[in-house]
């Protein structure tokens, strides 16, 4: 039997809800999620809800962060002009930046 599933206020979560997205929707929000330090269903709801998001820095942020800007540079090295670069990966690199910034200002 599955082990059931509680928020942080102690509510069962019994109830399924799900979408599609295309393939690189999919990759931009695993790498969105994997910068948070959240898991995926706790980043969708936050951002559904239009709760805050508080990445606090561990091992598993740091990680995310150091894989994610290792495929940025790749991706930027390979890159000949400015028309090749994505709205997605400019997203990402925006959201890297902010999160960045908010973790020095913790310090």
């Amino acid at each position: 039997m599955s082990h059931k599933n509680c928020d942080s206020h102690n509510r069962f979560r019994s109830k399924t809800v799900g979408f599609r997205l295309s393939p690189e929707e999919s990759r931009h929000l695993d790498d969105l999620v994997s910068i948070s330090g959240m898991n995926k269903q706790d980043y969708i709801i936050s951002k559904l809800f239009d709760y805050e998001i508080v990445v606090v820095g561990n091992s598993r942020v740091y990680k995310g962060l150091k894989d994610k800007l290792e495929e940025i540079l790749t991706e930027l090295k390979r890159i000949n002009n400015r028309a090749q670069v994505s709205d997605e990966l400019i997203n990402l690199i925006k959201q890297i930046s902010v999160i960045l910034y908010e973790m020095r200002d913790s310090d």
